[in-house]
C-alpha cells in the first residue's frame, strides 16, 4: 500500500471526528420540519380522546337495565293542586305492514297500561343502563316536559301549564304562579327518600326497578307526594310481567288529602338530596277530569 493510501484514510478519520464534534449539542432534525411529528402527537390524542368519549357515551351492556329486565316505575302529573289523569294507550297497535306504528315504542320498547306506570321492557340499548331516562318514556307519548312549560300532545287532553303563564289558585282563592318540578323517589313505598329537579327533566335516570316520578307544575315549595298508582306498584307490575300479584296491597305511603301544602322552605336551585317533608300530604286516587287552570295573556 502506498503513501498515498494512509493519507487518505487519515484524512477520512479527522473528517469523521470533525463532524462528530460539531454535532454535539445539536438538535435533531426530521427531514422536512416539524410537520410530520405534530401530526404524529395530534392523531395520537384525537385517539385518546375517542377512546375516552365511547367509553363514556356507549352504555354498558351489563348496566341495568338491560334489554333482560322488565321494570316498573309509577309517575304522576299534578298540576296546582290536582292529580292529572294517566296517559292513555299502550303504543302497541300495528300498521298495515304489521310493524308498531309509534316508531319510538318501537325503538325502545318503553310505554304504559293506562294505569300510572311506565313499564320498562327495553328493545334496544335506547332504554338501557344510562340511557333509561324519564324523557324516552315522555317522547313515546309526545309529552313535552321543558323549564318552564308542561305541555301534552292532543291526543292526551293537549292541556298546556307554563310559567308565567298559568296560573294556580292558593288557599285564599288568590291567583299565584306555578313552576314545573320533578320529584324522584328512589322507591315507590318511601314519600321521605327524593330528589328534587328544576331542569334537564329529560335526562332524570332510573337506576332501580320500583322508582316512582311526580312531574308538577306547582307554587314554589309545593311537594305533591308520592304519585296515586304508587301504592299499587307491586300488584300493578305483577299483572304485566305474568308473575302472580302480592297478596295484599301495601299500606298507602302517604295520607290522603284535599289538596298540596306548601312546604315553607324554598325550592333548592340545584338537584337536591333526599328529604323528608312532613307536612306534604298527596291525594290518594287520581282525579278523572283535568283542571281548569287561569291563564293570563304573555
Amino acid at each position: 500500500m502506498g503513501p498515498n493510501a494512509k493519507s487518505s484514510g487519515r484524512n477520512s478519520a479527522s473528517r469523521v471526528a470533525r463532524l462528530a464534534a460539531k454535532g454535539k449539542g445539536k438538535k435533531v432534525r426530521f427531514k422536512g420540519g416539524t410537520l410530520f411529528p405534530a401530526i404524529v402527537v395530534g392523531v395520537a390524542i384525537v385517539g385518546a380522546a375517542l377512546i375516552i368519549y365511547s367509553r363514556v357515551s356507549i352504555p354498558d351492556r351489563n348496566t341495568p337495565p338491560t334489554v333482560n329486565d322488565h321494570w316498573h316505575a309509577s309517575y304522576g302529573f299534578y298540576a296546582c293542586d290536582t292529580w292529572l289523569p294517566d296517559l292513555q294507550g299502550n303504543k302497541e297497535e300495528l300498521d298495515t305492514a304489521g310493524q308498531l306504528a309509534n316508531d319510538k315504542f318501537r325503538r325502545t320498547g318503553i310505554h304504559s297500561h293506562d294505569d300510572g306506570v311506565a313499564h320498562w321492557h327495553p328493545y334496544t340499548s335506547a332504554a338501557t343502563g344510562r340511557n333509561a331516562k324519564l324523557g324516552v318514556f315522555l317522547d313515546v307519548y309526545g309529552v313535552k316536559v321543558s323549564d318552564n312549560k308542561i305541555q301534552f300532545p292532543d291526543d292526551q287532553g293537549g292541556a298546556v301549564y307554563e310559567e308565567g303563564e298559568t296560573k294556580c289558585i292558593d288557599k285564599d282563592g288568590k291567583p299565584v304562579d306555578g313552576e314545573v318540578v320533578v320529584y324522584a323517589y328512589e322507591s315507590y313505598d318511601n314519600a321521605n327518600d327524593f330528589s328534587t329537579f328544576i331542569t334537564n327533566f329529560g335526562d332524570i335516570r332510573l337506576t332501580q326497578d320500583g322508582m316512582a316520578f311526580t312531574i308538577a307544575f306547582v307554587p314554589a315549595g309545593t311537594v305533591p307526594g308520592l304519585p296515586p298508582s304508587a301504592a299499587q306498584l307491586p300488584e300493578l307490575g305483577a299483572v304485566d310481567s305474568g308473575a302472580a300479584p302480592p297478596t295484599s296491597a301495601p299500606a298507602a305511603p302517604v295520607a290522603p288529602g284535599d289538596s298540596a301544602v306548601d312546604v315553607t322552605s324554598d325550592v333548592s336551585t340545584t338537584v337536591a338530596g333526599p328529604a323528608a317533608p312532613s307536612t306534604t300530604v298527596a291525594s290518594a286516587t287520581a282525579t278523572t277530569t283535568a283542571p281548569a287552570p287561569t291563564t293570563t295573556g304573555g
